[in-house]
């Protein structure tokens, strides 16, 4: 078993090691879910995928991020817009990296 691994979901790279706590994009999942797009374990380089290398996480909880303010103004015109978003994420809880 290697100290950490980079793996890909949502366009974005996570680097995590066994019981790290990660928030990534919104999975349509519940229980464990399987990572095969992993792109380094340990000192091992994937081109572009590391073969038969899994990262293995649970599913803690679905929620909403923290809000984020969007802003657009132009000067002088007395144009100004606010609009909150708040993103959908999974928090998942790192359990196992096979490869």
């Amino acid at each position: 078993m290697s100290d950490f691994a980079i793996f890909q979901t949502g366009g974005k790279q996570y680097r995590v090691a066994v019981g790290d706590i990660v928030k990534v994009e919104k999975l349509d999942a519940e229980g464990t879910v399987e990572f095969d797009q992993v792109l380094m374990v340990g000192d091992k380089i994937g081109t572009p995928n590391v073969a038969g290398a899994k990262v293995v996480a649970t599913v803690v909880e679905q929620k909403r991020g923290d809000k984020i303010l969007v802003f657009k103004k132009k000067r002088r015109q007395n144009y100004r817009r606010t609009k909150g978003h708040r993103q959908y994420i999974t928090v998942l809880k790192i359990t196992d990296i096979k490869g």
